[in-house]
């Protein structure tokens, strides 16, 4: 038998571990080589699941988008002229009424009692004014009667004094006698004259009599009139033709002058009321073309108001409609608006990808002919709702993916299958 020296134990243990390193990292630096020889795969997604549209050139539209509602250009506010209740409504919105057409009905007691008041006031007030007329036909006829006698009186003293005057002188008669049948015809006379400006004051006395009556009278038929529109007013009528559109109040509800009650519109002259936000609305002018969709067909018109005030971050404009609405089509229906803001001639273009601004550098994938896509840097110009000018990086007839990519954030390449 032969003896076989062995190495200490921490020997062999140390020599193990350097070759158990070495291995390692010989395994590690080969997995490092190929790794680094290797290409990468690019990743594949479906044709199905992108977009994909082609650079163009040529005339490019530009325009501004905004959302918004049909209204009605004539436009009518129905308001209580009076207090009241509502006691019946009688048409529902929706309904084309007449100018004639009841659209609710309100109910006053205490008016209908005031009508009947004025009703009263205004017979006292005749009443009086006839019982006058005739009080003063009794006082003229009586002064006449006084004047006549004293008319009478006169004559019958003169004409005595005119016979005395033709005795005295042949001096058949007392110069007394003839001095005193001279006195009574003077004293005849002005009882006759001042019987006449008692007339004349009687007559102007009744002209300021009975026109202080007169007022009166004028005063309560004025309010007659006044409390008897106000009780017709309880009725309430469209007031134009067209279509009820709102009605503000309910059955029992208690109205006060000036309450809008219902709202009549013509549905045959609508246009649209438009949102556009503030960035863009700069650009937006009056008599600028416009596309008013109301998702059943387009309408062509024209922007004829621009708010000069911003609300919650948008501009409203009124654009009018140069055409008849698609059937359908009422008041407060919802629209979308396209505003052309100018025409680039000659431009490279392309659909707007939903991360794509205007005047910025984006990154798309472009498309190669052997299918595989690429990112690529593009500049951006010129904004439409749909479309985006190209001012660098693309050429006319590549085509580019234009849908949301965000899922392949990361990956600068993928194949179109």
């Amino acid at each position: 038998m032969v003896d076989v020296v062995r190495a200490p134990r921490r020997r062999r243990v140390w020599i193990g571990r350097v070759a158990a390193m070495a291995a390692a990292t010989a395994v590690l630096a080969a997995a490092a080589i190929a790794t680094r020889n290797m290409t990468p795969r690019p990743s594949t997604v479906p044709r199905a699941e992108v977009w994909i549209e082609t650079v163009k050139r040529g005339r490019m539209v530009q325009d501004v988008g905004g959302t918004g509602t049909l209204i009605s250009e004539d436009l009518t506010w129905i308001p209580a002229t009076t207090s009241g209740r509502v006691r019946l409504i009688a048409i529902r919105p929706g309904t084309r009424v007449r100018a004639s057409s009841v659209v609710l009905v309100l109910e006053n007691e205490m008016l209908e009692q005031e009508v009947q008041e004025a009703s009263l006031k205004l017979n006292a007030a005749e009443a009086a004014l006839a019982t006058l007329g005739a009080e003063l036909d009794n006082q003229e006829l009586q002064q006449k009667v006084i004047a006549a006698a004293i008319e009478a009186a006169y004559r019958k003293a003169a004409l005595q004094a005119e016979i005395n005057e033709k005795l005295a002188a042949r001096q058949l008669l007392s110069p007394v006698l003839l001095q005193q049948s001279q006195l009574d015809a003077e004293q005849l006379l002005t009882q006759r004259d001042l019987g006449v400006q008692q007339l004349a004051y009687l007559r102007e006395l009744r002209a300021a009599k009975v026109s202080e009556h007169t007022s009166t009278i004028e005063q309560a038929r004025a309010l007659l009139a006044l409390r008897t529109h106000q009780a017709d007013a309880l009725t309430v009528r469209a007031g134009v033709d067209g279509v009820l559109q709102i009605v503000t109040v309910e059955v029992g509800q208690q109205v006060t002058p000036g309450t809008n009650l219902a709202r009549i519109v013509n549905p045959a002259k609508l246009k649209a009321e438009i949102k556009i936000s503030e960035a863009d609305a700069s650009a937006v002018r009056e008599a600028q073309h416009a596309e008013i969709d109301t998702h059943n067909g387009i309408i062509s018109g024209h922007v004829t108001r621009v708010d000069p005030t911003v609300q919650n971050g948008t501009v409203t404009v009124d654009v009018s409609l140069d055409a008849h609405p698609p059937p359908g089509t009422r008041p407060d229906l919802s629209v979308d608006a396209k505003i052309e803001i100018s025409r680039l001639e000659n431009v490279l273009f392309v659909a707007r990808p939903p991360y794509a601004q205007a005047n910025s550098l984006s990154r798309v994938f472009k498309i190669a002919p052997d299918g595989s896509s690429r990112r690529v840097d593009v500049q951006f110009g010129k904004s439409s709702v749909s479309v985006l000018e190209v001012a660098a990086g693309l050429r006319e007839g590549d085509r580019i993916i234009v849908s949301d990519m965000s899922e392949w954030n990361g990956v600068d390449r993928i194949w179109i299958k």
